[in-house]
Protein backbone atom coordinates (compact mmCIF):
# COMPACT_ATOMS: atom_id res chain seq x y z
CA UNK A 1 0.00 0.00 0.00
CA UNK A 2 1.08 3.59 -0.73
CA UNK A 3 1.59 5.61 2.62
CA UNK A 4 -0.39 8.77 2.75
CA UNK A 5 1.61 12.15 2.91
CA UNK A 6 1.05 15.19 4.57
CA UNK A 7 3.04 18.00 3.84
CA UNK A 8 4.24 21.46 5.52
CA UNK A 9 6.00 24.51 4.71
CA UNK A 10 6.07 27.19 6.98
CA UNK A 11 8.60 30.42 7.04
CA UNK A 12 9.42 31.60 10.79
CA UNK A 13 11.64 34.64 11.62
CA UNK A 14 14.33 32.89 13.15
CA UNK A 15 17.58 31.51 12.28
CA UNK A 16 18.17 28.02 11.07
CA UNK A 17 20.25 27.57 14.50
CA UNK A 18 17.04 28.72 16.71
CA UNK A 19 14.73 26.45 14.71
CA UNK A 20 17.44 23.86 15.26
CA UNK A 21 17.25 24.81 18.86
CA UNK A 22 13.30 24.47 19.08
CA UNK A 23 12.23 21.95 16.61
CA UNK A 24 15.08 19.19 18.07
CA UNK A 25 14.32 19.27 21.34
CA UNK A 26 11.28 16.72 22.56
CA UNK A 27 10.14 19.16 25.17
CA UNK A 28 8.89 22.01 22.69
CA UNK A 29 6.19 19.22 21.76
CA UNK A 30 4.17 19.81 24.37
CA UNK A 31 3.86 23.71 23.53
CA UNK A 32 2.90 23.27 19.91
CA UNK A 33 0.59 20.04 19.98
CA UNK A 34 -3.34 20.90 20.43
CA UNK A 35 -3.78 20.69 24.61
CA UNK A 36 -6.72 18.54 24.41
CA UNK A 37 -4.19 15.66 23.35
CA UNK A 38 -2.87 15.60 26.90
CA UNK A 39 0.41 15.35 24.60
CA UNK A 40 3.25 13.62 27.65
CA UNK A 41 6.67 12.64 27.37
CA UNK A 42 7.57 9.56 29.18
CA UNK A 43 11.34 9.20 28.54
CA UNK A 44 13.92 11.19 30.27
CA UNK A 45 15.37 14.96 28.91
CA UNK A 46 17.77 13.99 26.68
CA UNK A 47 20.85 16.82 26.36
CA UNK A 48 20.73 16.69 22.69
CA UNK A 49 19.36 14.93 19.67
CA UNK A 50 20.98 12.55 18.18
CA UNK A 51 20.35 9.08 15.47
CA UNK A 52 19.25 6.05 17.66
CA UNK A 53 17.58 8.57 20.19
CA UNK A 54 14.15 6.70 21.40
CA UNK A 55 11.47 9.19 22.90
CA UNK A 56 8.37 7.76 24.03
CA UNK A 57 5.00 9.91 24.86
CA UNK A 58 1.54 9.40 26.03
CA UNK A 59 -1.40 11.17 23.80
CA UNK A 60 -4.64 10.79 23.70
CA UNK A 61 -5.57 11.52 19.63
CA UNK A 62 -9.21 10.80 19.36
CA UNK A 63 -12.07 9.97 22.23
CA UNK A 64 -9.67 10.68 25.10
CA UNK A 65 -8.02 7.60 24.82
CA UNK A 66 -4.32 7.95 25.92
CA UNK A 67 -1.90 6.01 23.72
CA UNK A 68 1.49 5.01 23.68
CA UNK A 69 4.02 6.41 21.15
CA UNK A 70 7.62 5.62 21.03
CA UNK A 71 9.77 7.29 18.21
CA UNK A 72 13.10 6.95 17.45
CA UNK A 73 15.29 9.76 16.12
CA UNK A 74 16.63 7.80 12.88
CA UNK A 75 19.01 10.67 10.89
CA UNK A 76 20.26 13.91 12.20
CA UNK A 77 21.99 16.36 9.88
CA UNK A 78 22.62 19.41 12.29
CA UNK A 79 21.03 21.72 11.81
CA UNK A 80 19.33 21.38 8.86
CA UNK A 81 17.19 17.66 8.98
CA UNK A 82 16.66 15.11 11.10
CA UNK A 83 13.84 12.23 11.04
CA UNK A 84 11.54 10.87 13.88
CA UNK A 85 10.26 7.16 13.31
CA UNK A 86 7.57 5.60 15.07
CA UNK A 87 8.52 1.76 16.60
CA UNK A 88 5.21 1.53 18.25
CA UNK A 89 1.88 3.65 18.66
CA UNK A 90 -0.95 4.57 16.89
CA UNK A 91 0.27 4.16 13.25
CA UNK A 92 1.27 0.94 11.46
CA UNK A 93 4.14 3.42 9.75
CA UNK A 94 5.64 6.88 10.40
CA UNK A 95 8.40 8.90 9.40
CA UNK A 96 8.68 12.35 10.08
CA UNK A 97 11.29 14.07 8.23
CA UNK A 98 12.09 18.14 9.68
CA UNK A 99 13.74 20.20 7.64
CA UNK A 100 15.60 23.72 8.28
CA UNK A 101 16.96 26.16 5.39
CA UNK A 102 17.62 29.31 5.52
CA UNK A 103 15.37 31.57 3.18
CA UNK A 104 15.11 35.60 3.49
CA UNK A 105 13.62 36.52 6.60
CA UNK A 106 14.20 33.72 8.44
CA UNK A 107 14.09 29.80 8.47
CA UNK A 108 11.96 27.55 6.39
CA UNK A 109 10.72 24.72 7.84
CA UNK A 110 9.67 21.91 6.05
CA UNK A 111 7.81 18.77 7.20
CA UNK A 112 6.84 15.83 5.40
CA UNK A 113 5.34 12.87 7.02
CA UNK A 114 4.55 9.84 5.31
CA UNK A 115 2.24 7.16 7.38
CA UNK A 116 0.27 3.97 7.09
CA UNK A 117 -2.53 2.58 9.24
CA UNK A 118 -3.25 -0.54 10.30
CA UNK A 119 -6.72 -1.84 8.63
CA UNK A 120 -5.35 -2.06 4.86
CA UNK A 121 -9.24 -2.62 3.60
CA UNK A 122 -10.68 0.51 5.70
CA UNK A 123 -7.14 2.80 5.39
CA UNK A 124 -8.54 5.10 2.33
CA UNK A 125 -12.09 5.57 4.34
CA UNK A 126 -10.85 6.27 7.85
CA UNK A 127 -7.97 8.57 6.25
CA UNK A 128 -9.90 10.49 4.86
CA UNK A 129 -12.94 10.74 7.21
CA UNK A 130 -11.01 10.88 10.91
CA UNK A 131 -6.85 10.82 9.80
CA UNK A 132 -6.44 13.23 7.31
CA UNK A 133 -8.82 15.79 8.79
CA UNK A 134 -7.21 15.27 12.17
CA UNK A 135 -3.93 15.47 11.60
CA UNK A 136 -4.05 18.95 9.65
CA UNK A 137 -5.76 20.27 12.75
CA UNK A 138 -2.81 19.57 14.59
CA UNK A 139 -0.44 21.06 12.34
CA UNK A 140 -2.97 24.08 11.66
CA UNK A 141 -2.95 24.44 15.43
CA UNK A 142 0.54 24.19 15.46
CA UNK A 143 1.32 26.58 12.68
CA UNK A 144 -0.60 29.40 14.40
CA UNK A 145 1.47 28.84 18.11
CA UNK A 146 4.40 28.97 16.48
CA UNK A 147 3.63 32.25 15.00
CA UNK A 148 2.77 33.39 18.43
CA UNK A 149 6.16 32.14 19.73
CA UNK A 150 8.25 33.45 16.88
CA UNK A 151 6.47 36.68 15.92
CA UNK A 152 7.57 38.58 12.88
CA UNK A 153 9.19 41.56 13.93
Amino acid sequence: MKPFTLERVQILPISVQEAWDFFSNPGNLVQITPPGMDFRITSPPASDTYAGQIITYTVRPLLRVAVNWTTEITHVERPHFFVDEQRFGPYRFWHHQHRFRAVAGGVEMHDLVHYLLFHDQLAGLINRLIVAPRLKRIFDYRSEKLKTLFPNP
